[in-house]
């Protein structure tokens, strides 16, 4: 499985916004798109909020037709 260390910036990011930064996705709308199908878990639960607010500490896990990726999101 793919990891993803990224660094926060500020207090949050969006979750459809994060997977378009690191790159998982092409733009934010494709984000949201991943979001509602039911692809995404945070934090080892099902995640359907498209712009929930991810915080440091938290893991972003991801299942596309290309892999599985995680993302670590950290200060």
């Amino acid at each position: 499985m793919p990891t993803i260390d990224f660094e926060l910036d500020r207090d949050h990011v969006a979750l459809n916004d994060l997977l378009h930064l690191t790159g998982v996705v092409d733009t934010g709308g494709m984000g949201k798109a991943l979001v509602a199908s039911g692809a995404v878990e945070v934090d080892g639960a099902l995640e359907l909020r498209k712009t929930a607010k991810i915080r440091a500490g938290q893991v972003v896990r991801v299942e596309t037709a290309e892999a599985i990726v995680e993302i670590r999101v950290r200060d």
